[in-house]
Order: C-alpha cells, then structure tokens, then sequence
C-alpha cells in the first residue's frame, strides 16, 4: 500500500476544488468581454477537445507511467489557470479551455488509476469516497471565502486559484509509480489500443454495465444541472432561494463519504440498485408534479443517490479491469460512456422545449432501461 500517494492525493483533490472563482464563473467571463454566447461556443469546443483526446492520453499514461502523467497535467493545470487569471477576451478564455480540455482528458482514468493501484484490497471505494468528497470540501470553502471576503474582486479570486493549483502542482511531483513496468520489447501503441477497444465491445457483460452507469451519471446531471432550474420556476421557486438550493446540493455531495460505509452494511448489489431506485423515483415525480416541497425533495433524492453511487462505481469499473494498461482501459470506457451522455442530453433538450414533464418522463424511462442494464450485468457476472 502506498499511504503516501492516498494522502497526497486527498491534498491535490482538496486543493483543485477551491476554485475561488466558481461562484461567479460567468460573471468573471462577462466582466472581460466575453458574451453568453461565446461561453457556451467555448463549452462544445471543450467537450468535443475532451472526448478526442481521451484515447489518445489514455495510452500515453499507460506509457510514460502515471506519475509523469499526474505531473504533466497538474503542470497544464496549473498554467491553464493562469491564463483564466490573465484572460481579457474571447481568444483568451477559449485558450484556457482548451488547456483545460488536454487536462480534463490526461487526468481521465489516472488519478483513479493512481488510487485504486495505490490502497490494500478492499480498501478502494472508501478512498474513493474520501478522494471525491475532498473536492466538493474545498468547492464548500472557496464559496463560503468568496461570500465573506472576496466580494466583486474577481481577479483576486483568479490569483488565489492560481496560488491553489500552484501548490497542488507541487505536491504531484511526490507521488510514486505504481504502474508495473512492462517486460521486453513494448506493443505499438495503437495495437494496445484497438485490443482493448474489441475486448470492451465484444464483452457484452462490461457493455451492459457500462451502459447502465452512463445513463444513470446523465440523468443526474442533465437533471440536477440544467433541468432543475426550469423545474424551480414550474414550482414558484425565486431565484434567491435557487442560490440556497445550489448550495444545498453542493454539500449532499458530500454524501460520498458516506458510501463505503452504506455499502458494507448494504452490499454492493443492494446498495447500488438502491441509488438507481432514487433515481428512479426522482425522475417520476418531476414528472407529475410542481410542487415546489416535492420538486426540491426529489433532486435532493437524485443527487444524494448518484453521491453515494459515485465511489462504488470506480471501483467496480477498475474490477472489470484485467490489463494492465489500466488508464487506456478507463479511457474507452470513459469515451463510450461520454458519447451516450451526449446522445441522452440532446434528447433531454429537444423534449424540455416542448414539455418538462415529458423531459423527466424520458428521464423516468431512462433509469427504467438503466436498472434492467444493472440487473443483466449483474446477473452475468453471478453465471
């Protein structure tokens, strides 16, 4: 075991959640002269950037080691906050999405990785829950300084981000590999790649699970992202209380902590059926209702289940794996998952336009489909 990477990892997870700056992410753009719409030009550009280098960073990592790669974009990251500190347009702004987009998809599977190969058996969920938990804290701290002492400054809280990546930079050049170096001459890169793509397809017992767990993560956060706002004014919700919402949710993240424990008292099978079964009736009674007590009531059950989910899902996505090339496993999985995530958000979008109801009807019918996908995964697994 290696406490050393457990510990430094909770610091880099605690650290690269305090983005000072979150609270105001858009008013910040706004001040210097970036527009709505350039905002969501900039977002696609970044979705599409992450999903085209997933693959290849994933067979980078599993390359030049995953201590190199923590280094690499903990560096990336570091200097694409920065430029966000720096930035005073569109071309700017759009250059620290772009850096962020390289990050987002190098740390993709490694910081996991990392974890997972780093904890005794057994021991990795719970990790996993402090790992995740750790981010949502220094999210919590970030908001509370800013109400308290940033105010409308909003370049100080750019350089005080800067001063948090900074130090969880340096804290990535003491971590230790724990990837086993490869015997003999190595496979070409792209042979390592297209083997484990054709072992991911042909599995038909990962392909479901997988399946399940992507409709499920986009549910919740096509749900408690984007549609719960319009729900909140269904409901009569006014905007103040939306920002006390918001914080609520934030904090139900913390759930994560959480899961190892439930999961232990539970089971695995049970617990993670329970989070879907939250899901599940979150989704149907936003579609029936707009009571505002009913409304908020259901996605707080949405996100306290996928927060507990969360940790259990790494683990049981790093069980499937048998290479040990662990990075460019998770990255196509992480791609397959990516790709039905953009297929379901559009749908979500299409039908909110003409009926929220029916939104959250698709909603309802899509963790109806993701339990029966869980349910024949899990079966297979027992066979």
């Amino acid at each position: 075991m290696q406490k050393r990477n457990i510990y430094l990892m909770y610091a880099i997870s605690l650290l690269q959640g305090m983005v000072f700056y979150a609270p105001v992410a858009t008013l910040y753009r706004q001040a210097q002269g970036v527009t709505i719409f350039q905002i969501t030009v900039i977002e696609s550009i970044s979705l599409f950037l992450c999903m085209a280098l997933e693959l290849p960073w994933g067979i980078i990592a599993d390359r030049i080691g995953y201590k190199k790669t923590m280094i690499l974009c903990n560096l990336l990251y570091f200097v694409s906050k920065i430029v966000f500190w720096k930035a005073d347009g569109f071309g700017a702004f759009l250059v620290e999405r772009i850096l962020l987009s390289v990050v987002c998809a190098g740390l993709s599977g490694v910081d996991a990785s990392v974890l997972y190969l780093s904890c005794p058996e057994g021991e990795s969920q719970k990790v996993f829950s402090i790992y995740n938990g750790l981010g949502t804290v220094g999210l919590l701290v970030t908001s509370l300084v800013y109400s308290l002492f940033i105010g409308n400054h909003y370049r100080l809280a750019g350089f005080l981000t800067v001063v948090s990546y900074g130090i969880a930079m340096v804290l990535s050049f003491g971590l230790k590999e724990v990837k086993k170096e490869t015997k003999g001459q190595e496979p070409d890169p792209m042979e390592e790649f297209v083997g484990v793509l054709k072992t991911t397809i042909k599995n038909r017992q990962l392909f479901c699970f997988l399946l399940g767990i992507a409709i499920f993560n986009e549910v919740h956060q096509t749900v408690t992202v984007f549609l719960s706002q319009l729900q909140y004014v269904r409901a009569g919700i006014g905007n103040s209380m939306m920002g006390i919402l918001y914080g609520l949710l934030t904090v139900l993240s913390l759930c994560s902590f959480y899961s190892d424990k439930w999961t232990k008292r539970m089971g695995e099978h049970r617990m993670m059926l329970g989070c879907f079964f939250l899901a599940l009736c979150s989704c149907g009674i936003l579609t029936v209702t707009k009571n505002p007590v009913l409304s908020v009531g259901a996605i707080v059950l949405l996100r306290i289940g996928f927060s507990l989910a969360q940790p259990l899902q790494q683990e049981l996505q790093n069980r499937q794996i048998s290479t040990e090339n662990r990075a460019t496993a998770l990255s196509v999985q992480s791609v397959f998952m990516d790709s039905i995530g953009i297929g379901t958000n559009m749908i979500f979008g299409a039908l909110a336009e003409k009926s929220l109801s029916i939104s959250f009807g698709f909603g309802t019918f899509s963790m109806i489909l993701a339990v029966i996908l869980y349910l024949t995964w899990k079966r297979a697994e027992q066979t």
